[in-house]
């Protein structure tokens, strides 16, 4: 934001050292990137954050001076003289999409003389806009009122050439789709639906908030011109900026929120310039349409917190007198608290925290000393933080490294593999990466791109996990995001199995895990699985299908796996347990079955922890082997291990041989399964 110094000169006094003045903006947030000397002037670049929208223009730059200096502050009270006939005779203003444009305000003024703006008016434009724009030129005593307005007060203005409006009525309405409009850059663009439009009855003449229209710009030929004063919604016209690549200073301050308050007084502070520069009559009345703001909610300020934030006090009349000159209106005040009400230009003073910052920079924070105690509290990881700290540490600590990539990606990545919802991915109007439209459902894709450019640049190893949210679209509804883990592996399906049981190991996590067959496309048909943790649906898991390595560049295979970050924070036992070691022998027995093809690892294992009593300790999957001409089709034998341990005393081979039978004749009864000898 460049500001002049000669121009702040008719708001507050300016007779500090100017080095002074510039340390004193930064100290107080207004950064100071440097200054320019134009002409007999300065122009002062200050660096505003976006929720100072207020200091977007020289009277709000003037009130920071006034009260770090403790100035008085100047600011003009415009009062036009209005004669003629009503101006709702002349126009009237229709809003259609209130959620675009809240309010909206006109006034008509008759007989204007447009011509060369005065030598000072030109001064003070040309110190904003050449530093930025060396080819800038004035453009006519009444557009570049409405320029100087702008930069006086923040208030975006549009004056519109009343001859070349189509009917008397204004219509705030949204584009209609693919709807043409020729700027006043004289470039044409195609709207869109959500674009808020100020239209006529021929069509569009300006877009909302952004730039107004090539036809109903002020010529030299205009006579009667209609001023524009409104507020558009922050949202909408950041996104028509955005969708259109078309900026300007009227949407860098209207996507962040402009004075409510603001709209009819720089409506009657250019009215008031035009009149006295170009001449005309200004006819009665302001037509106005659509609802003003509230009053801002008041503000509880404890002085005891002061203390206690700042680590210094701050004397209660000091801290009215900082809060009043700021422009709160003080609602009620004792020796504890002060109430207040935050002036409209200051949409971020909200809560208690934001009246001690304000206090902090005006009172100066080089007022703080530096070994000034405040009271800190130790904070604790949430269960989630400790979830995720586990699982990092597992990953990494066999071999894998952290991803991030875009929540963003093409449609073709977004209906290849979805396999949290069938129904069509979210798109976004405005992407922010280039082809990138589309929120995405599944983690896989991003992985699988991360792993082609790895495989591009000749990476020997490329184990890649990440931690992220999906968004899954709900029709009407809000869209619900998931939290996943996805992770990648150059190894196969049970390698990633295993990895996920230490998962679950490392977390404490004694809920079943239960295999089921799926068919995902991106995926191969008989090594993959949808997982189910205590009968909930858990993740999914797989190879990737040699179609899929096609769709994806591969040049070799690829295994992939998503899992629910819920599941795992509901179940996992984040307090250590303790438990002694037993000093008793163990004793294990090796058991050969032979099971149907159908029956999974996994089947097996629960039968075991349920039949083998107090006494089991471990059970291992050892082997599988097929031999359809001893065990016939669709038969398969599994070598299991299991180890069995008493705290209490030294088990028998008796005791052992005897739960061995109850494993065995669990899993015949249960499973079908069959011991061979």
């Amino acid at each position: 934001m460049l500001v002049s110094k000669n121009w702040l000169t008719e708001y507050v006094s300016m007779d500090m050292e100017q080095q002074a003045l510039e340390d004193c903006l930064s100290m107080s947030g207004l950064n100071h990137e440097g200054t320019e000397p134009v002409g007999d002037d300065l122009a002062i670049d200050l660096e505003v954050t976006s929720n100072r929208p207020d200091c977007l223009g020289h009277i709000g730059v003037a009130r920071e001076i006034a009260v770090l200096y403790d100035q008085p502050l100047s600011i003009p009270d415009p009062q036009p003289t209005a004669e003629g006939s009503d101006a709702g005779d002349s126009v009237s203003v229709n809003i259609q999409c209130p959620e675009l444009c809240s309010h909206y305000t006109a006034r008509v003024i008759r007989g204007v003389k447009v011509g060369p703006s005065p030598d000072w008016l030109v001064r003070r434009l040309e110190t904003i806009f050449k530093p930025l724009n060396p080819q800038w030129e004035p453009v006519n005593n009444v557009v570049d009122i409405t320029n100087y307005v702008l930069m006086e007060c923040g208030q975006p203005l549009h004056a519109f050439d009343l001859a070349q409006i189509t009917g008397n009525m204004i219509t705030v309405r949204s584009a209609a789709a693919d709807e043409e409009f020729e700027a006043i850059d004289h470039h044409t663009y195609k709207l869109q639906p959500g674009m808020c439009v100020i239209a006529d009855d021929a069509g569009p003449v300006a877009i909302g908030g952004v730039m107004g229209g090539a036809e109903s710009e002020v010529s030299e030929s205009t006579v009667d011109v209609l001023i524009e004063s409104a507020v558009f919604d922050p949202l909408a016209t950041r996104s028509t900026s955005r969708a259109l690549n078309l900026f300007s200073p009227s949407s860098y301050r209207f996507e962040r929120g402009m004075d409510p308050e603001g709209v009819d007084w720089a409506s009657r502070r250019c009215c008031e310039l035009i009149l006295e520069i170009c001449g005309g009559t200004l006819e009665q009345g302001l037509v106005d349409a659509g609802e003003k703001a509230q009053v801002p909610s008041p503000v509880t300020l404890r002085l005891n917190q002061i203390d206690r934030i700042l680590g210094i006090s701050v004397e209660a009349e000091q801290v009215k007198k900082i809060l009043t000159e700021l422009g709160n209106e003080i609602v009620s005040a004792d020796e504890s608290q002060v109430e207040v009400v935050p002036p409209t230009w200051r949409r971020d003073l909200s809560r208690e925290i934001d009246l001690i910052e304000e206090i902090a920079r005006i009172y100066g924070y080089d007022e703080i000393p530096e070994d000034a105690r405040v009271p800190m509290a130790a904070s604790a990881k949430t269960d989630s933080d400790r979830v995720l700290e586990k699982i990092r540490s597992v990953l990494t600590g066999v071999g894998f490294d952290e991803a991030m990539s875009a929540s963003v990606v093409t449609e073709d990545w977004a209906v290849a593999y979805s396999p949290w919802s069938s129904a069509q991915p979210l798109r976004n109007h405005t992407p922010m990466l280039k082809g990138a439209d589309t929120l995405r459902p599944s983690l896989v894709p991003s992985l699988l791109e991360s792993r082609r450019i790895n495989q591009s640049l000749s990476n020997p190893v490329i184990e890649l996990f990440e931690t992220a949210r999906v968004y899954l679209n709900q029709g009407e509804s809000l869209p619900q995001e998931i939290r996943l883990v996805g992770v990648t592996t150059g190894e196969d399906y049970f390698y990633l199995k295993g990895v996920i049981r230490r998962l679950l190991t490392t977390l404490k996590i004694d809920a079943a895990l239960a295999v089921e067959s799926v068919e995902l496309d991106l995926l191969h048909p008989s090594r993959s699985a949808k997982l189910l943790l205590d009968g909930e649906l858990f993740g999914f898991l797989g190879e990737v299908s040699d179609n899929g390595l096609k769709q994806f560049s591969l040049r070799s295979a690829a295994t992939v796996a998503e899992i629910k970050l819920e599941l795992l924070e509901k179940h996992a036992s984040l307090v250590p347990q303790h438990s002694a070691i037993s000093t008793m022998p163990s004793i294990a027995r090796d058991l050969n079955i032979v099971v149907d093809e159908s029956v999974s690892w996994a089947q097996i294992e629960s039968v075991v922890a349920q039949s083998a009593g107090a006494e089991l300790q471990t059970v291992k999957y050892l082997e599988t082997y097929r031999d359809p001409n001893q065990d016939g089709e669709h038969r398969k034998r599994i070598l299991l291990n299991v180890t069995m341990r008493s705290d209490e005393r030294t088990m028998t081979g008796e005791e052992a041989d005897a739960i061995r039978e109850n494993v065995v004749s669990a899993i015949s009864e249960q499973l079908g399964g069959q011991l061979l000898g």
